[in-house]
């Protein structure tokens, strides 16, 4: 299958990296990475992954890899740009030609703002593989998770089955489901816990698995199932607490994605995580204090020290 991964960041480098050990892969990233990827190729290393020569688990693959994400073409393109990026992707993206785009970002309402662009089907989809970019050319697998599609309205799809079953040949743990509207909730609620929470207290995930963080981050995690509810999905709030629960286990050594924009001086989707629950609702009238002082926090720390955000005003 030929595959595009658009966002070639930690999660984007590693979904193309193992991938293109059995598919043509192009990676749309920024101009280092891009760069050295050309040069020498893209090192995927880290946990899950057989032993190279050198006795260390990786993988060396040689995807292409380019900055211009306009006039491709491919059977599948992989989203996992950020979430306020999703708008300028599905403009460079529309003036391609695929025959399936897949959103593995985190967030909500990236998957309709694709479908506004594109003629094309849009398939939802969530990943709970840790990855961090180490150097440009270079991507670690912190914690082998599994990627979950489908069609966002939820329901059986032929096109969800075949790039099921293309990840699979890659390697790629992947579950194929037809409840992704109920799935895409119950990861924002893991999300709404773990990625500001973390973030804020500059605390690896495993420290949410008890005291006071794990009490913040398992009612913004009941929040968001009561607006789930609200919307007509059915999301308990023991699923979206024990969802938070085993994601802080499973990935206790982790550091979550808002905490390494946060560390890293970079804007955070905290807009489109808490921020959209807190959104959703005030539209259903139903309050969501936690989340709603997790989005004021991290919005002020965005104003005081990212300079695009200072920007917007």
């Amino acid at each position: 299958m030929d595959i595009v991964v658009f966002g070639a960041g930690s999660l984007g480098s590693l979904v193309g990296g193992l991938l293109a050990r059995e598919h043509a892969v192009t990676l749309v990233g920024r101009d280092s990475h891009v760069t050295a990827v050309r040069e020498s190729g893209l090192q995927v290393r880290g946990v899950g992954l057989d032993a190279t020569s050198d006795g260390e688990p990786g993988v060396a693959v040689a995807p292409a890899a380019t900055t211009d994400g306009t006039d491709l073409r491919a059977d599948l393109a992989v989203v996992t740009v950020k979430a306020f990026d999703t708008g300028a992707a599905a403009r460079d993206l529309a003036s391609g030609e695929f025959d399936a785009v897949l959103s593995l970002q985190n967030g909500m309402g990236n998957e309709a703002t694709l479908a506004e662009h594109l003629d094309c089907p849009v398939l939802a989809g969530t990943a709970t593989y840790g990855a961090i970019l180490l150097d440009p050319g270079v991507v670690e697998c912190t914690g082998v998770g599994e990627v979950v599609l489908g069609a966002r309205d939820g329901g059986p799809s032929e096109r969800a089955e075949r790039v099921g079953e293309a990840f699979r040949a890659g390697g790629i743990e992947t579950t194929v489901a037809e409840d992704m509207p109920r799935r895409l909730w119950e990861k924002l609620a893991v999300n709404a816990g773990i990625n500001a929470t973390t973030a804020l207290a500059r605390a690896d995930n495993g420290a949410l698995r008890t005291g006071a963080a794990q009490t913040v981050a398992t009612d913004a995690a009941r929040e968001t199932a009561r607006v789930a509810r609200a919307e007509g999905v059915p999301l308990a709030d023991e699923q979206a607490v024990a969802a938070v629960e085993a994601v802080a286990s499973a990935t206790a050594a982790n550091v979550s994605s808002m905490r390494q924009d946060v560390e890293g001086g970079r804007r955070t989707e905290v807009d489109a995580i808490n921020g959209y629950v807190v959104a959703r609702g005030r539209e259903h009238d139903r309050p969501t204090p936690v989340n709603r002082t997790l989005a004021g926090l991290v919005r002020t720390w965005e104003r005081e020290n990212v300079e695009s955000v200072r920007s917007d005003g």
